[in-house]
């Protein structure tokens, strides 16, 4: 066994990247606070090449330190967006024929295990703040809840880590054309 080499992966550059499919996902991450997370997420949302980015609210932009070391050079390749309220977002997706998820545990969560996307379908996922999680005011447009399910003792995962599940989740998903 060897470890693949960057050239051995084949990886498209940035110009490639910008014109290549993405799946008809957009994470919205609201008021996230760590700049260490909005990095990890960006990453992830080149990996799976989704959509688009919008960040809200408090959430820390580009271009800061925190988000460089993290990202790794995806502030490039994933097209992104600040939009101060959530609600504004939300709205203008939803307009625009989106399903709106939100990452969060609410009494009426579907288990990611569960989630089914409909041919054509696209779709918004929000995260929310790492202690508070998605608002109220964003959970009263979301017309899904998605849970992670999880087996110890704790009730949440870092934000990070949750995206990067959910998103995988809809990647698997959703056809990538190629």
């Amino acid at each position: 066994m060897k470890q693949l080499t960057l050239d051995d992966l084949c990886r498209i550059d940035v110009a490639k990247y910008r014109l290549a499919p993405k799946i008809p996902l957009v994470v919205v991450a609201d008021d996230i606070r760590s700049a260490s997370n909005v990095g990890s997420v960006f990453r992830t949302c080149d990996a799976f090449r989704v959509e688009r980015l919008v960040l809200c609210g408090i959430t820390p932009t580009p271009p800061t330190r925190e988000i460089h070391k993290t990202a790794l050079g995806a502030t490039d390749s994933v097209e992104w967006a600040y939009e101060p309220r959530i609600e504004t977002i939300l709205a203008d997706y939803k307009n625009k024929g989106y399903d709106v998820y939100a990452l969060e545990q609410t009494d009426s969560s579907i288990m990611l295990d569960d989630l089914a996307v409909k041919a054509g379908q696209k779709a918004v996922l929000v995260l929310g703040n790492e202690v508070n999680g998605v608002s109220q005011s964003a959970l009263d447009m979301v017309d899904y809840a998605l849970e992670i399910p999880q087996s110890g003792t704790k009730h949440s995962l870092n934000v990070a880590v949750a995206a990067g599940i959910a998103i995988y989740a809809f990647f698997g998903r959703f056809p990538l054309v190629q």
